[in-house]
Protein backbone atom coordinates (compact mmCIF):
# COMPACT_ATOMS: atom_id res chain seq x y z
CA UNK A 1 0.00 0.00 0.00
CA UNK A 2 1.36 3.80 -0.63
CA UNK A 3 2.98 5.54 2.55
CA UNK A 4 1.16 9.09 3.44
CA UNK A 5 3.36 11.70 5.02
CA UNK A 6 0.97 13.70 7.45
CA UNK A 7 2.90 17.36 8.33
CA UNK A 8 1.20 18.96 11.43
CA UNK A 9 -0.57 16.77 14.27
CA UNK A 10 -2.66 18.58 15.11
CA UNK A 11 -7.06 17.44 15.32
CA UNK A 12 -7.00 17.55 11.28
CA UNK A 13 -3.37 15.63 10.64
CA UNK A 14 -3.95 13.42 13.39
CA UNK A 15 -7.97 12.78 11.86
CA UNK A 16 -5.74 11.80 8.31
CA UNK A 17 -3.78 9.36 10.10
CA UNK A 18 -6.53 7.66 11.12
CA UNK A 19 -8.21 7.42 7.34
CA UNK A 20 -5.28 6.16 5.80
CA UNK A 21 -3.87 3.83 8.73
CA UNK A 22 -7.64 2.01 8.57
CA UNK A 23 -7.35 2.17 5.03
CA UNK A 24 -3.92 0.24 5.43
CA UNK A 25 -1.33 3.08 4.38
CA UNK A 26 1.70 3.27 5.90
CA UNK A 27 1.85 6.76 7.80
CA UNK A 28 4.53 9.22 9.34
CA UNK A 29 3.51 11.83 11.37
CA UNK A 30 5.47 14.58 12.02
CA UNK A 31 5.07 18.39 13.83
CA UNK A 32 7.16 20.93 14.26
CA UNK A 33 5.95 20.70 18.02
CA UNK A 34 7.39 17.63 19.73
CA UNK A 35 4.60 17.74 22.75
CA UNK A 36 2.06 17.69 19.81
CA UNK A 37 3.32 14.76 18.00
CA UNK A 38 3.68 12.67 21.24
CA UNK A 39 0.27 13.07 22.28
CA UNK A 40 -1.12 12.41 18.54
CA UNK A 41 -0.90 8.76 18.30
CA UNK A 42 -3.40 8.22 22.00
CA UNK A 43 -5.95 10.40 20.29
CA UNK A 44 -5.49 8.80 17.30
CA UNK A 45 -6.34 5.38 18.93
CA UNK A 46 -8.86 6.62 20.73
CA UNK A 47 -10.27 7.83 17.44
CA UNK A 48 -9.85 4.62 15.95
CA UNK A 49 -11.80 2.50 18.64
CA UNK A 50 -14.61 4.80 18.34
CA UNK A 51 -14.57 3.40 14.24
CA UNK A 52 -13.83 -0.43 15.78
CA UNK A 53 -17.43 0.24 17.73
CA UNK A 54 -18.91 0.60 14.50
CA UNK A 55 -17.54 -2.22 12.63
CA UNK A 56 -15.38 0.70 10.79
CA UNK A 57 -12.40 -0.64 11.76
CA UNK A 58 -11.19 -4.45 11.78
CA UNK A 59 -7.60 -4.28 13.72
CA UNK A 60 -7.12 -1.26 15.54
CA UNK A 61 -3.58 -2.38 16.91
CA UNK A 62 -2.62 -2.96 13.02
CA UNK A 63 -3.72 0.02 12.31
CA UNK A 64 -1.78 1.84 15.00
CA UNK A 65 1.60 0.06 13.85
CA UNK A 66 1.32 1.11 11.05
CA UNK A 67 1.66 4.95 11.83
CA UNK A 68 4.97 5.93 12.65
CA UNK A 69 6.28 9.65 14.05
CA UNK A 70 8.94 11.41 12.61
CA UNK A 71 10.92 13.82 14.75
CA UNK A 72 11.89 16.02 11.38
CA UNK A 73 9.86 16.89 7.66
CA UNK A 74 12.45 14.77 5.61
CA UNK A 75 12.27 11.39 7.39
CA UNK A 76 8.33 11.56 7.01
CA UNK A 77 8.19 13.02 3.40
CA UNK A 78 11.10 10.47 2.29
CA UNK A 79 9.92 8.17 -0.24
CA UNK A 80 6.16 9.23 0.44
CA UNK A 81 3.61 8.92 -2.36
CA UNK A 82 1.27 11.39 -0.59
CA UNK A 83 2.22 14.64 1.58
CA UNK A 84 -0.69 15.52 2.98
CA UNK A 85 0.34 19.48 4.84
CA UNK A 86 -2.01 20.67 7.65
CA UNK A 87 -0.38 23.70 8.99
CA UNK A 88 -1.72 27.41 9.66
CA UNK A 89 -4.06 28.22 7.10
CA UNK A 90 -1.79 31.75 6.15
CA UNK A 91 -0.36 32.13 2.89
CA UNK A 92 2.96 33.12 4.61
CA UNK A 93 2.70 29.64 6.81
CA UNK A 94 2.02 27.87 3.53
CA UNK A 95 5.04 29.30 1.48
CA UNK A 96 7.85 28.82 4.33
CA UNK A 97 6.01 25.01 4.55
CA UNK A 98 6.10 24.18 1.10
CA UNK A 99 9.03 25.66 0.34
CA UNK A 100 11.28 23.00 2.56
CA UNK A 101 8.83 20.32 1.48
CA UNK A 102 9.98 21.50 -1.94
CA UNK A 103 13.64 21.23 -0.93
CA UNK A 104 13.58 17.81 0.29
CA UNK A 105 14.14 14.26 -1.35
CA UNK A 106 10.60 14.10 -2.23
CA UNK A 107 10.97 15.98 -5.16
CA UNK A 108 14.43 15.27 -6.12
CA UNK A 109 14.81 15.70 -10.05
CA UNK A 110 11.13 17.15 -10.77
CA UNK A 111 9.64 20.15 -11.05
CA UNK A 112 7.83 20.24 -7.63
CA UNK A 113 4.88 22.59 -8.26
CA UNK A 114 3.42 20.65 -10.65
CA UNK A 115 2.57 18.04 -8.00
CA UNK A 116 1.30 20.52 -5.92
CA UNK A 117 -2.94 21.14 -4.86
CA UNK A 118 -4.81 21.25 -2.46
CA UNK A 119 -6.58 18.54 -0.80
CA UNK A 120 -9.29 20.55 1.16
CA UNK A 121 -10.99 18.40 4.10
CA UNK A 122 -14.16 18.15 6.19
CA UNK A 123 -13.10 18.63 10.17
CA UNK A 124 -13.13 15.48 11.07
CA UNK A 125 -11.89 13.81 7.64
CA UNK A 126 -11.85 10.51 9.13
CA UNK A 127 -15.84 10.73 9.88
CA UNK A 128 -16.91 12.86 7.15
CA UNK A 129 -15.30 11.82 4.07
CA UNK A 130 -15.23 14.00 0.63
CA UNK A 131 -12.11 15.84 0.38
CA UNK A 132 -11.59 18.74 -2.37
CA UNK A 133 -8.89 18.48 -4.68
CA UNK A 134 -7.92 21.67 -6.43
CA UNK A 135 -4.83 22.33 -8.74
CA UNK A 136 -3.31 25.65 -9.60
CA UNK A 137 -2.50 26.35 -13.14
CA UNK A 138 0.43 24.84 -13.11
CA UNK A 139 -0.64 21.65 -11.44
CA UNK A 140 0.00 18.25 -13.84
CA UNK A 141 -3.66 17.15 -14.13
CA UNK A 142 -1.88 13.56 -14.11
CA UNK A 143 -0.93 14.51 -10.33
CA UNK A 144 -4.64 15.13 -9.58
CA UNK A 145 -5.86 11.92 -10.93
CA UNK A 146 -3.38 9.95 -9.04
CA UNK A 147 -4.47 11.95 -5.64
CA UNK A 148 -7.76 11.27 -6.32
CA UNK A 149 -7.20 7.54 -7.04
CA UNK A 150 -4.83 7.34 -3.68
CA UNK A 151 -7.99 8.97 -1.68
CA UNK A 152 -10.39 6.72 -2.90
CA UNK A 153 -8.24 3.92 -2.18
CA UNK A 154 -8.30 5.54 1.32
CA UNK A 155 -12.15 5.50 1.92
CA UNK A 156 -12.77 9.04 1.17
CA UNK A 157 -15.01 10.71 -1.30
CA UNK A 158 -13.02 12.87 -3.44
CA UNK A 159 -14.38 15.65 -5.92
CA UNK A 160 -12.71 17.43 -8.52
CA UNK A 161 -13.02 21.24 -8.08
CA UNK A 162 -11.77 22.97 -11.11
CA UNK A 163 -10.50 26.24 -10.48
CA UNK A 164 -9.93 27.60 -7.24
CA UNK A 165 -12.72 30.35 -5.21
CA UNK A 166 -12.88 31.23 -2.06
CA UNK A 167 -14.19 29.15 0.55
CA UNK A 168 -13.86 25.84 -2.44
CA UNK A 169 -17.27 24.67 -2.48
CA UNK A 170 -18.19 22.81 0.18
CA UNK A 171 -17.57 26.12 2.62
CA UNK A 172 -19.73 28.28 -0.06
CA UNK A 173 -22.69 25.99 0.41
CA UNK A 174 -22.44 26.20 4.08
CA UNK A 175 -22.05 30.04 3.86
CA UNK A 176 -25.30 30.16 1.74
CA UNK A 177 -27.72 28.33 4.14
CA UNK A 178 -25.55 29.97 7.36
CA UNK A 179 -26.52 33.64 5.88
CA UNK A 180 -30.07 32.86 5.76
CA UNK A 181 -30.32 31.34 8.88
CA UNK A 182 -28.10 33.92 10.77
CA UNK A 183 -30.99 36.44 8.81
CA UNK A 184 -34.50 34.21 9.57
CA UNK A 185 -32.75 34.41 13.55
CA UNK A 186 -32.31 37.88 13.53
CA UNK A 187 -35.53 38.98 11.85
CA UNK A 188 -37.28 36.77 14.44
CA UNK A 189 -39.03 34.09 11.88
CA UNK A 190 -37.27 31.68 13.94
CA UNK A 191 -35.89 30.40 17.20
CA UNK A 192 -32.14 29.06 16.53
CA UNK A 193 -33.26 25.95 17.74
CA UNK A 194 -35.90 24.89 15.77
CA UNK A 195 -33.83 26.41 12.65
CA UNK A 196 -31.26 23.95 13.57
CA UNK A 197 -34.20 20.69 13.96
CA UNK A 198 -35.10 22.42 10.48
CA UNK A 199 -31.70 21.38 9.11
CA UNK A 200 -30.96 18.25 11.32
CA UNK A 201 -34.35 16.63 10.95
CA UNK A 202 -35.49 17.90 7.02
CA UNK A 203 -32.39 19.03 5.22
CA UNK A 204 -29.74 17.16 6.98
CA UNK A 205 -31.47 13.93 7.06
CA UNK A 206 -32.66 14.18 2.98
CA UNK A 207 -29.06 15.11 1.64
CA UNK A 208 -26.89 12.56 3.89
CA UNK A 209 -27.56 10.39 1.28
CA UNK A 210 -28.71 12.58 -2.01
CA UNK A 211 -27.00 16.12 -3.04
CA UNK A 212 -29.59 18.66 -4.03
CA UNK A 213 -29.50 17.83 -7.47
CA UNK A 214 -29.81 14.32 -7.05
CA UNK A 215 -32.33 15.24 -4.62
CA UNK A 216 -34.92 17.72 -6.78
CA UNK A 217 -34.68 14.98 -9.77
CA UNK A 218 -36.96 12.90 -7.74
CA UNK A 219 -39.24 16.37 -5.90
CA UNK A 220 -41.23 16.45 -9.74
CA UNK A 221 -42.15 14.29 -12.03
CA UNK A 222 -39.89 15.52 -15.06
CA UNK A 223 -36.78 15.93 -12.63
CA UNK A 224 -34.18 18.92 -12.81
CA UNK A 225 -35.11 20.65 -15.33
CA UNK A 226 -39.27 20.35 -14.31
CA UNK A 227 -38.31 21.01 -10.66
CA UNK A 228 -36.73 24.26 -12.33
CA UNK A 229 -39.94 25.39 -14.22
CA UNK A 230 -42.07 24.64 -11.65
CA UNK A 231 -40.24 26.27 -8.66
CA UNK A 232 -37.75 28.72 -10.09
CA UNK A 233 -39.94 31.65 -9.33
CA UNK A 234 -39.31 31.20 -5.88
CA UNK A 235 -36.14 30.58 -5.90
CA UNK A 236 -35.25 33.31 -8.61
CA UNK A 237 -36.61 35.55 -6.32
CA UNK A 238 -34.91 34.00 -3.30
CA UNK A 239 -32.15 34.75 -4.95
CA UNK A 240 -33.14 38.39 -6.08
CA UNK A 241 -33.27 39.34 -2.19
CA UNK A 242 -30.23 37.15 -0.82
CA UNK A 243 -29.26 37.93 2.89
CA UNK A 244 -27.39 41.01 3.35
CA UNK A 245 -23.36 41.13 4.48
CA UNK A 246 -24.90 42.89 7.60
CA UNK A 247 -25.78 39.45 9.24
CA UNK A 248 -22.67 38.30 10.38
CA UNK A 249 -21.77 42.32 11.79
CA UNK A 250 -20.93 41.60 15.58
CA UNK A 251 -24.84 43.37 16.49
CA UNK A 252 -26.21 40.47 14.67
CA UNK A 253 -23.93 38.01 16.15
CA UNK A 254 -24.62 39.41 19.38
CA UNK A 255 -28.98 38.92 18.42
CA UNK A 256 -28.06 35.32 18.05
CA UNK A 257 -25.95 34.55 20.49
CA UNK A 258 -28.44 36.17 23.02
CA UNK A 259 -31.07 34.22 21.11
CA UNK A 260 -29.09 30.60 21.59
CA UNK A 261 -28.80 31.32 25.52
CA UNK A 262 -26.08 28.19 25.20
CA UNK A 263 -27.91 26.22 23.06
CA UNK A 264 -30.35 23.29 23.92
CA UNK A 265 -28.03 21.33 25.06
CA UNK A 266 -25.99 22.42 28.60
CA UNK A 267 -23.22 19.48 28.25
CA UNK A 268 -19.41 20.15 27.95
CA UNK A 269 -18.33 21.10 24.50
CA UNK A 270 -16.03 18.24 24.88
CA UNK A 271 -19.22 16.13 25.36
CA UNK A 272 -20.89 17.56 22.90
CA UNK A 273 -17.23 16.85 20.04
CA UNK A 274 -17.60 13.04 21.32
CA UNK A 275 -21.56 12.46 20.97
CA UNK A 276 -21.76 14.48 17.73
CA UNK A 277 -18.41 11.84 16.36
CA UNK A 278 -19.91 8.87 17.62
CA UNK A 279 -23.09 9.92 15.34
CA UNK A 280 -21.17 10.64 12.57
CA UNK A 281 -19.29 7.13 12.89
CA UNK A 282 -23.02 5.19 13.08
CA UNK A 283 -24.29 7.35 10.03
CA UNK A 284 -21.00 6.52 8.23
CA UNK A 285 -21.08 3.27 8.91
CA UNK A 286 -25.61 2.98 8.26
CA UNK A 287 -24.32 4.55 4.81
CA UNK A 288 -21.53 2.15 3.95
CA UNK A 289 -24.18 -0.79 4.52
CA UNK A 290 -26.80 0.66 2.36
CA UNK A 291 -23.99 1.47 -0.65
Amino acid sequence: MPTVAIVGSGLIGRSWAVVFARAGFAVRLTDLHPEALAAAPGHIAEALRQLEGHGLVADVPAALARIRTCATLAEAVAGADLVQENGPETVEAKRALFSELDASLFTEGLAGRARCLVGHPVNPPHLVPVVELCGAPWTDPAVIERARALYEAAGQAPVTVHREVEGFVLNRLQGALLSEAFRLVAEGVVSPADLDRTVAEGLGLRWSFLGPFATIDLNAPGGVADYAARYGGFYGRLAADPAPASVWSPESAARIVAAWDGGPDPAPAAERSRRRDARLAALMAHKRAQS
